[in-house]
């Protein structure tokens, strides 16, 4: 192969457990249920109202003077000195309205709502990935994830509560799902007839449990055309490509790598493992989906890496794509 490095073969047959398992979806904290929100639309926004109470206007009397022929008498002068105060005090009585209080509250409810109100849209970009924008402004710098059709990565939103993002679609109705820490949720499912043409291989992990995917398509090998991974991830359009997905710099990432390629065409599929001071000697756990043909086929990836005295070895899982068709077929 002509690495530059100690390979350590093994045979995916025999190290590749298959079932209908989620190694994420066994960990409690880090997955929710899923749900069918009709295509393109997850929250409809509400127009705010303007804030407050309409104040009402105090009417302040108005006292006629005497007319210029008339000099006031000393009783009238009297009397009007002791009627006005009263008259003034009835007047701001009867005009004067205290604020609702009750109103207030729920109108500042009602506007808080609304400014929390969460939006997903999803739209459909070339070689069938799907380009999601999330508006979460009451869910600002959070971890996130995403998640469609058994895959689940990590995101973060930013200071103002937005995440853009594109995932891979490996269904044609595409369901997406965010799912926040405090449990609510925002889903969209949109059309992705494109995904008809391609193949997907995914494979997916939590945390330093890393896995490091190489495609080949064509019979190429190593460093040829057609061979990609995250060294040379390649690009829609372009024959086969590489997706790296998640955000590593999470609490628990959700990481995944997910390999493109022809419905026509056969490819290999190689895994490889390093063993590292935080893998060595233990046993580390993933999930692989393949996806094409209108099917999704999942399944649990369970690896045991050698002691740390092999720190810098490179554990390799070959045919994969093979193992997990005949796998589907039995």
């Amino acid at each position: 192969m002509n690495l530059q490095r100690k390979l350590t073969l093994m045979v995916a047959t025999g190290a590749v457990a298959l079932g209908a398992g989620h190694f994420v979806q066994k960990q409690a904290n880090s997955r929710m249920a899923e749900g069918n929100p009709p295509a393109g639309v997850v929250i409809s926004s509400v127009t705010p109202v303007a804030a407050g109470p309409e104040a009402i206007a105090s009417q302040t009397p108005t006292f006629l003077p005497p007319l210029m022929d008339e000099t006031p008498t000393e009783a009238t002068a009297e009397a009007e000195m002791v009627e006005s105060p009263p008259s003034a005090k009835l007047a701001m009585t009867e005009d004067a309205t205290e604020p609702d209080e009750a109103a207030i509250a729920a109108h500042a409810t009602a506007v808080a709502i609304n400014d929390c109100a969460m939006q997903l849209d999803l739209l459909a970009q070339p070689g069938a990935m799907i380009g999601l924008t999330l508006l979460a402004p009451c869910s600002s710098d959070q971890r996130v994830v995403l998640r469609h059709a058994g895959l689940a990565v990590t995101g973060k939103t930013s200071a103002s509560g937005a995440l853009f993002a594109v995932l891979p679609a490996l269904a044609a109705v595409a369901e997406v799902e965010v799912l926040f820490p405090s449990g609510d949720t925002a889903k969209a499912t949109i059309d992705v007839p494109a995904i008809a043409d391609m193949q997907r291989f995914v494979v997916q992990w939590q945390a330093e449990d890393a896995f490091q995917l190489h495609g080949f398509e064509n019979g190429a090998s190593y460093g040829q055309p057609g061979h990609v991974s995250a060294s040379y991830a390649g690009s829609p359009g372009e024959g086969a490509f590489l997706t790296l997905l998640g955000d590593s710099t999470t609490d628990l990432p959700l990481l995944a790598e997910v390999f493109t390629f022809g419905a026509d065409k056969d490819a290999q599929i190689v895994l490889e493992s390093a063993v590292t001071e935080a893998t060595c000697g233990r046993e580390i756990l993933g999930e692989t989906i393949m996806a094409g043909q209108g099917s999704v086929e999942i399944t649990d990836l369970s690896l045991a890496m050698p002691d740390c005295t092999a720190i810098g070895d490179i554990l390799v899982l070959k045919n994969l794509v093979q193992d997990m068709k005949l796998a589907a077929a039995n």
